[in-house]
C-alpha cells in the first residue's frame, strides 16, 4: 500500500523533471484558448469559469440558452488520464440529473447512452469526441472541438423536443 509520503516524494521527483509543469500549463492554457475561441464564435451560447481539477479533469461549460433554461448545460470536458475530450449534457444538480435521466429513460435517444446515477458521475449522458488529441495543431483541435460540441448540442435539443 502506497503511504502518502511515498506518494509525495514521487510526486516532488516527477515536478523536479519539468515536464509536468509544462503539460499542465499547456492544457490549461488550451481549455482557456477554447472557451474564449467558443464563446467569440458563439454568442449566443454562455459559459462558465474554467473548472482546473485535481489533475483528474478540466471543463468548462458552454450552453445555448433553450438548454440553460431547462436547467441544463453542456461541459466541455479534458480527462486528463485518458488525454481525451468528451462532452457531458449535465444537470444544474443532482436531483436535474436524476429527472433527466428518468425522462431519457424512456425516450429514443438514438446512438447515445444515459449515465448512470451513481457517486462521482455527473453527466446525464458523456460522448467521448476526441481521445489522443493533436495538442501540435490547436487551431484544428479548436476547430474539432466546436464542431462535436454543435452536434451535440443540436442533437440534444432535437431528443428533448
Amino acid at each position: 500500500m502506497d503511504s502518502l509520503n511515498n506518494n509525495i516524494r514521487e510526486y516532488t521527483t516527477q515536478l523536479s523533471k519539468g515536464q509536468i509543469q509544462k503539460a499542465y500549463r499547456g492544457i490549461m492554457t488550451f481549455m482557456s484558448d477554447l472557451k474564449a475561441y467558443l464563446e467569440h464564435n458563439n454568442s449566443d451560447y454562455t459559459s462558465s469559469a474554467l473548472y482546473f481539477g485535481y489533475m483528474d479533469m478540466t471543463y468548462f461549460a458552454f450552453t445555448p440558452l433553450s438548454l440553460k433554461n431547462k436547467k441544463l448545460k453542456i461541459a466541455i470536458v479534458f480527462l486528463h488520464e485518458e488525454c481525451s475530450f468528451e462532452l457531458w449534457l449535465a444537470g444544474n444538480n443532482r436531483q436535474t440529473q436524476a429527472e433527466y435521466i428518468e425522462l431519457l429513460g424512456h425516450k429514443d435517444i438514438g446512438e447515445y447512452t444515459l449515465s448512470q446515477i451513481q457517486p462521482g458521475v455527473d453527466s446525464i449522458i458523456a460522448l467521448s469526441i476526441v481521445n489522443q488529441p493533436d495538442f501540435d495543431n490547436l487551431d484544428e483541435l479548436k476547430k474539432l472541438i466546436e464542431v462535436k460540441t454543435i452536434e451535440f448540442v443540436e442533437d440534444i435539443i432535437s431528443i428533448l423536443e
